[in-house]
């Protein structure tokens, strides 16, 4: 098996604006890497073409040996935490990540408890997603990126409306999941709790990708 994340002159160009600018890096398998820069930068976009939700307008991206829009049309192994959050609004959080998880089957009731348990919601409690608070709606999105053991987890600014303690757990899970063998990409700025876990960083600008020294 393919041990690596290929990103090779990824360009993606929407209304004649640029916003991924040939985009190279290989990362291999078993890292926690960083993508700092601010909003707008292209980490969201770079994210989304390496998760397979949007398609590059040259270039191409490989996710462990599997070519994006090619062999798959998803990264293999994903699990995915984006904005914005698509839940049922009439749903609890266990009942939302039970819905999820019957797409595919890789998980039960057990594996979706103790994910919700691991970002610190109740699996028991009863409001239904609509009445979250910013900080609930965005733990609920961690724990349906993990519920199903990903090899691949792409977290897109994962602290934003957390308090101290969410942003904690965020920091264990990374680590609890880089010990479990996955690859964890980090998209954030100026968190240095977070930036501390990054075994490479990288910086983006206008589309364009720099590692930092």
């Amino acid at each position: 098996m393919n041990d690596t994340i290929l990103v090779s002159d990824a360009t993606k160009v929407i209304k004649n604006r640029v916003v991924l600018d040939a985009v190279s890096v290989s990362l291999d398998r078993g890292g926690i890497y960083g993508f700092l820069g601010v909003n707008g930068s292209g980490k969201t976009m770079l994210f989304r073409a390496i998760s397979g939700l949007i398609h590059l307008t040259s270039g191409f991206i490989e996710v462990f040996g599997k070519r994006i829009g090619a062999d798959v049309d998803f990264a293999p192994g994903l699990g995915l935490c984006l904005e914005p959050i698509g839940f049922w609004d009439d749903l609890t959080g266990f009942d939302n990540l039970m819905a999820l998880a019957s797409i595919r089957h890789l998980v039960g009731e057990e594996e979706v408890r103790g994910s919700l348990q691991r970002v610190g919601l109740d699996p028991a409690d009863t409001r239904p997603f609509g009445s979250y608070s910013l900080g609930m709606r965005q733990r609920l999105n961690i724990a349906q990126a993990i519920m199903e053991k990903p090899e691949l987890l792409v977290l897109d600014e994962p602290t934003n409306s957390l308090d101290v303690e969410g942003m904690g757990r965020v920091r264990s899970i990374i680590l609890e999941e880089r010990e479990g063998g996955c690859t964890v990409l980090v998209a954030c700025h100026n968190e240095p709790d977070l930036e501390a876990l990054f075994d490479r960083t990288f910086l983006m600008e206008s589309g364009r990708l720099r590692e930092a020294i």
